[in-house]
């Protein structure tokens, strides 16, 4: 799923580098500076993924003055939600933290405290189902991620089975299966080959309301 705009999940990546990475070049880097400093191999890729960002309105297209990629103000706007120890993230949907359902991407942005977040691009789920009551995680609890593809065995994340189907649980990676384990003594945890899941972030934050 694309957690802040239309674009792929390889654009996302491009973009934020791009964003998280302004003050590694003193001037907006070119398509082969970009190569070597995502450790890329193919350049023809790359520029299919920023014309997909230019479509986006989210990179400026190249003119005869400007060869570099240059971010718009709109990308770098998003980048700016965070003011005055508040920051606003975007709300990508529900996450079933029970039997997986899948992912919604309807996306508005939510403010939280910035100390929920980390310095990396995080995003927040809404949780709904009861597997990780024990670890203090309730349905209706909003949690703040950080948008990564790997973790730690016993950390807590949000995994995609099948690209299809996304869920919240506990992770423990072994060659062969990945093992998603709820935290409520009355489930079981969930098997499957290894190449079925794919993690999509790691819980950072939490948090939760007590209106009726």
């Amino acid at each position: 799923m694309a957690f802040r705009y239309n674009i792929t999940r390889k654009q996302q990546q491009v973009l934020d580098f791009l964003l998280n990475s302004q003050e590694q070049f003193s001037a907006p880097p070119t398509l082969e500076e970009l190569c070597r400093a995502m450790g890329l191999k193919s350049r023809g890729s790359l520029h299919k993924h920023i014309q997909g960002l230019i479509e986006a309105g989210l990179v400026e297209a190249p003119n005869r003055k400007q060869r570099g990629v240059r971010l718009t103000e709109l990308a770098l706007a998003e980048h700016e939600h965070c003011t005055s120890g508040a920051c606003e993230l975007p709300l990508v949907g529900t996450i079933a933290a029970g039997k997986p359902i899948e992912a919604i991407e309807d996306i508005t942005h939510m403010q939280i405290p910035e100390q929920l977040k980390t310095d990396k691009t995080c995003y927040i789920l809404q949780v709904k189902g009861d597997s990780m009551i024990d670890d203090g995680i309730f349905p209706g609890d909003w949690v703040i991620v950080e948008q990564r593809s790997h973790a730690r065995n016993g950390e807590i994340v949000v995994a995609l089975i099948d690209k299809a189907e996304a869920t919240l649980k506990h992770i423990e990676q072994y060659p062969h299966e990945t093992v998603l384990i709820p935290a409520n003594r009355e489930m079981q945890p969930m098997r499957y080959a290894s190449e079925r899941v794919e993690i999509q972030g790691v819980l950072v934050g939490q948090m939760r309301s007590y209106k009726h």
